[in-house]
């Protein structure tokens, strides 16, 4: 017999006793009304609202579904759902256990049902980027031809881990990471809901601010967490889950940190101080609160690639590309594997060498720009493709540097109000020793008067 997503007899036993499942799945949503965060793919007429038979079907029925999205934000959730309020057979299968057998056997019982009885079958597959290229294979002819209406459950990037016909057949719904407001709800109606803790204790507001970061955007671990917490303090005769409770029950301490006040730009300051300092183990360290504390990865990323430049620069010029790649990555993959990829950057960020001369030169030249030293530009650099150009003087004398030994001319280039300024300055860091002697090689031949345009 085919394995149905939840079966029978887990269905009795929790409405027998409803307290002996965990409270995750106590609070697990009814119907789409109840999800949390996703609205996006819950509009009237969403594939997932046809899905469950809201709206017309037919020629216009639902395709079959990726469900794409960091653990923890309603994949199975909205998979459960589907099962609850369908008419249709479900089945489950998981692509860590089941194979190109169970897939075959899940098809032909498909199409058995619908000879047989009408019935279709909505086949849920978890972890579907675990299947190898020839097992999604096995998936093609039965969602080509409406067999089965798939919806398939991801962490990775379908477009890479998913085989295109396969992906070109169904449509993709990405999920959006849960926001604190969407888990602080969650939180909060399982406090109450006669099915999660029906109001046993109350959640201190720093209390609740934990909870929230430590469950990083993920709701099954936030209701853990809670059910926890809760249990702690109801063994201890207490109707309140102090900060202390929670702390003691998840082994986990609260981080001093405010992500909307001080300590949130205090502790990234500190991190990007530690790196500028080069100390990788203090900038580690911190990295890591802004991580424990729940802070958005792109924040840090963004961070990272600013002092890529700013306190890095032509010392290494690869820093950032790294930093940028970094950002690309976390963008991509989300916590938690995200802060692996964050410490690689800030390892190398840490431990490259330093200079801040970029950053230093361009304030120079806006310095001079915003007081005013924003000369004529020089005759001869001045824009020639135009009709009266030439009657003008636009562009004569203007020595072309391809054409000349060395490809340098010598010629003024900045207006007369800044013509000699140096505003780069560049360190012997690094691979910025190299820089350091370009400019100065070609700067020296810029002024010379000669007018030849060959290199020195």
């Amino acid at each position: 017999m085919e394995p149905d997503l939840f079966t029978a007899a887990a269905e009795d036993r929790q409405e027998k006793d409803p307290a002996g499942s965990p409270l995750a799945v106590r609070m697990r949503p009814r119907t789409l009304d109840e999800v949390v965060g996703q609205q996006h793919l819950l509009k009237p007429g969403s594939p997932l609202r046809r899905l469950v038979g809201e709206g017309n079907g037919g020629p216009a029925g639902p395709s079959s579904v990726f469900l794409w999205g960091p653990p923890g934000i309603g994949k199975t959730t909205l998979a459960y759902v589907v099962s609850q309020a369908t008419n249709k057979r479900f089945v489950e299968l998981s692509a860590i256990t089941a194979g190109v057998k169970e897939v075959r056997a899940v098809i032909d019982g498909a199409r058995r049902a619908s000879g047989g009885f009408g019935k279709e079958t909505v086949l849920f597959l978890d972890e579907i980027h675990r299947f190898s290229k020839a097992q999604q294979d096995s998936l093609l002819p039965a969602v080509e031809n409406r067999w089965v209406t798939l919806i398939a459950a991801t962490t990775e990037n379908p477009y890479f881990s998913v085989i295109s016909p396969l992906l070109s057949r169904s449509l993709l719904l990405t999920l959006e990471p849960l926001t604190d407001d969407d888990l602080r709800g969650l939180l909060r109606r399982a406090l109450t809901d006669a099915r999660g803790l029906a109001g046993a204790v109350t959640l201190p507001e720093d209390t609740e601010g934990h909870l929230l970061r430590i469950a990083g955007g993920d709701a099954r671990r936030a209701l853990t967490a809670l059910e926890a917490g809760a249990g702690s303090a109801l063994a201890k005769g207490e109707k309140e889950v102090t900060l202390r409770t929670l702390e003691e029950s998840v082994d986990r301490a609260a981080v001093k940190y405010d992500r909307d006040g001080d300590q949130h730009y205090d502790v990234a300051s500190a991190l990007i101080k530690s790196i500028r300092g080069s100390d990788v183990d203090a900038a580690l360290h911190y990295l890591a609160r802004m991580i424990e504390a729940g802070e958005d990865p792109r924040f840090i990323a963004r961070r990272l690639m600013i002092s890529a430049s700013e306190d890095i620069g032509l010392a290494d010029p690869t820093a950032l590309q790294t930093a940028v790649a970094a950002a690309q990555a976390v963008a991509m993959i989300g916590f938690p594997e995200a802060r692996i990829t964050l410490s690689q950057a800030t390892i190398a960020l840490a431990l490259a060498p330093k200079s801040n001369a970029a950053y230093m030169a361009i304030d120079a030249a806006l310095a001079d720009v915003r007081a005013g030293q924003a000369g004529a530009v020089p005759p001869h650099l001045r824009d020639s493709h135009y009709k009266g150009a030439q009657k003008l003087g636009h562009g004569q004398g203007y020595q072309y540097p391809h054409d000349l030994p060395g490809g340098i001319a010598a010629q003024q280039y900045a207006p007369d109000e800044v013509h000699g300024k140096q505003y780069y300055e560049p360190t012997r860091h690094g691979a910025e020793a190299r820089y350091a002697d370009v400019v100065e090689r070609v700067r020296a031949r810029l002024r010379s008067a000669s007018g030849e345009g060959a290199a020195e």
